[in-house]
């Protein structure tokens, strides 16, 4: 059962956060009653209001299943997820802007099917363009922006809807190493600025640990939980405390968890292939 809340959170107090996103006991199968996937298994996750929660694991894990389930883009097969604050917003490793419009025009899109008042737009879309630092391009196209460029346009975009929760699948995947850096130190900065609620998938153990305050480990098929990290690491973030004793035994702890997951998973796959095989020799001799 999903269920996408309209109602607004109260102000938190000091030592307490509301939860926005909730997901008790989820799983999802995938496939009909002839061939079915597991791909998640009783999964258990809060998500309070403000944070900034990162999803690792191997490829095939369900972060993505995960993600689309908050979003409302899928269902879970058991379980409850409930998502507050009203509208979700979703970014993906493509910035997937219209290449007719402008960069301004491209934040202005969603506000424009609100219909919201055209001086309202101009003046949301002119804030949102300082936010994310695009005030010289506003009336660039997509392919005069550099990459870094274009995802910035993609998440003004994204947070011109309002969102009280933003969605994030490997945004950053498909950029450079040095702009890969930017761009997530422009997500702090952002995120310190506005009231907006996070979950970002990535494969970049530094990234997980950069970004975020806690931190999920998925293990590989099914998905299930391994491990929720409380990431150590101080803030505000710099690059200085990539190499610090903290940082550094968070990394190491992810890859075990995350090794360890593969590791078991190829344990299983092989004694399938093995029963498989025996199976295959004792029809033959029969």
């Amino acid at each position: 059962m999903v269920i996408h809340s309209s109602q607004e959170p109260r102000a938190p107090s000091d030592t307490e956060r509301q939860p926005m996103v909730s997901v008790r006991g989820v799983s999802r199968i995938h496939g009909s009653d002839t061939q079915r996937v597991l791909a998640l298994e009783r999964i258990d996750l809060e998500v309070a209001e403000g944070e900034l929660v990162c999803l690792v694991g191997a490829s095939g894990c369900g972060k993505s299943t995960l993600l689309h389930m908050i979003a409302g883009l899928d269902q879970p097969t058991s379980g409850e997820l409930a998502v507050r604050g009203g509208q979700v917003a979703m970014l993906f490793q493509d910035a997937a802007l219209f290449p007719w419009l402008s960069v301004a025009e491209n934040v202005a899109f969603p506000l424009k099917t609100h219909h919201v008042k055209r001086a309202a737009r101009k003046q949301r879309v002119a804030e949102l363009l300082e936010l994310v630092r695009l005030t010289p391009f506003a009336d660039h196209r997509p392919h005069q922006l550099s990459g870094g460029m274009r995802q910035r346009c993609a998440l003004a975009r994204a947070l011109a809807q309002e969102a009280k929760i933003l969605l994030m699948d490997e945004p950053f995947g498909a950029l450079d190493a040095q702009t890969r850096c930017r761009m997530q130190a422009h997500l702090l900065e952002i995120w310190r600025k506005i009231d907006i609620t996070i979950v970002f998938i990535t494969h970049d153990l530094d990234e997980a640990i950069f970004l975020a305050d806690r931190i999920l480990v998925l293990s590989a098929h099914p998905g299930e939980v391994r491990e929720l990290i409380e990431v150590p690491v101080p803030r505000p973030r710099s690059a200085a405390q990539l190499i610090s004793p903290a940082f550094l035994a968070t990394k190491a702890r992810l890859e075990e968890l995350i090794h360890q997951s593969k590791s078991d998973h190829d344990e299983e796959a092989e004694s399938y292939e093995m029963v498989a095989r025996l199976t295959e020799v004792a029809d033959n001799v029969e």
